[in-house]
């Protein structure tokens, strides 16, 4: 009776074993950016969440707790966040890993017209560029992104607000020349440094002194330019999570607005342990680092 017992406790042993914990090296997840407004403000960048090599999180926040996670059968949920489209003012969407959400960009406030009331820009990861000096600014989400920057309005002077970034605010506008985005933030997590989710440059009308906002810095990851009247603005990067950048009003037309970068979604794993990718998504390995670039499955770690 007694080596009976045995037998069962070893069986569970056995099985237990196959369920270890870990705690996840580091992971970086940012969500996707919002479109710029027609005519109107800049695009906000996606929500940014940082654990890695105490970088600190989008928003001014300290670095994220790293995670503790469990090899076995347990299943992990990975979403990587749209960009906005770039239609009107369209948020992008949440990024997910784990427990880990990070925010969608807000989008940039749209002008309906050089003189008709605005709405204000979105709310979101980091928030959408102010129209003209109507409506208001969007605010970032706590830890995560900053506010997008405020226009100003003066007859045949319309500047608005550059979308909030990972690292600073949306630009303000100064005088005739519309804000600019607010600038990404570096992570080194995939072996080289990279800065993704800048925010979106704010649209201004066409002719004159007038300038549309440029980018938030950030290289790939920067957002786009505001273009100056009904020019094409220019799409946030892929992968980055960058705001998409505002166009004017030339007097008759809206150009086309920026659509927001998709997100990005990237792990580190300890030595010894590998990732199992399920259906749904897209990712490449390097190494202990697995990159998710597009859909929504769930993983599993052995």
């Amino acid at each position: 009776m007694t080596g009976f017992g045995t037998n069962i406790l070893g069986f569970g042993s056995s099985s237990g074993a196959g369920a270890t914990p870990f705690t996840l090296t580091g992971f970086l997840v940012i969500a996707g950016g919002g479109s710029g407004g027609p005519y109107g403000g800049g695009g906000g960048a996606g929500g940014y969440r940082s654990s890695f090599n105490n970088e600190t999180s989008g928003g001014g926040g300290s670095a994220e707790t790293a995670l503790e996670l469990t090899t076995g059968t347990t299943e992990y949920t990975v979403t990587v966040g749209a960009g906005g489209a770039s239609s009107n003012k369209n948020p992008g969407s949440n990024s997910v890993f784990a427990t880990i959400t990070s925010i969608g960009g807000g989008g940039g406030a749209t002008g309906k017209s050089p003189h008709a009331a605005t709405d204000g820009g979105g709310d979101g990861g980091s928030g959408g560029g102010q129209c003209y000096g109507q409506g208001s600014a969007g605010e970032g989400t706590a830890n995560q992104g900053y506010d997008g920057g405020t226009g100003s309005y003066s007859f045949w002077n319309f500047p608005s607000g550059g979308g909030g970034g990972a690292a600073a605010q949306g630009g303000n506008n100064s005088g005739s020349t519309s804000g600019s985005g607010g600038s990404g933030r570096a992570s080194t997590i995939t072996g080289s440094s990279v800065t993704r989710a800048g925010g979106g440059g704010g649209g201004t009308p066409n002719g004159g002194p007038y300038s549309g906002g440029p980018a938030g810095s950030g290289g790939a990851g920067g957002g786009g330019d505001g273009a100056k009247g009904a020019n094409t603005a220019q799409d946030g990067t892929v992968n980055t999570g960058g705001g998409g950048g505002a166009t004017g009003y030339n007097g008759s037309s809206f150009g086309t607005n920026g659509g927001g970068g998709s997100g990005v979604v990237i792990i580190k794993m300890p030595d010894g342990v590998s990732c199992n990718v399920g259906a749904g998504l897209t990712s490449s390995t390097s190494g202990q680092v697995v990159t998710f670039t597009a859909g929504t499955g769930t993983v599993t770690f052995s």
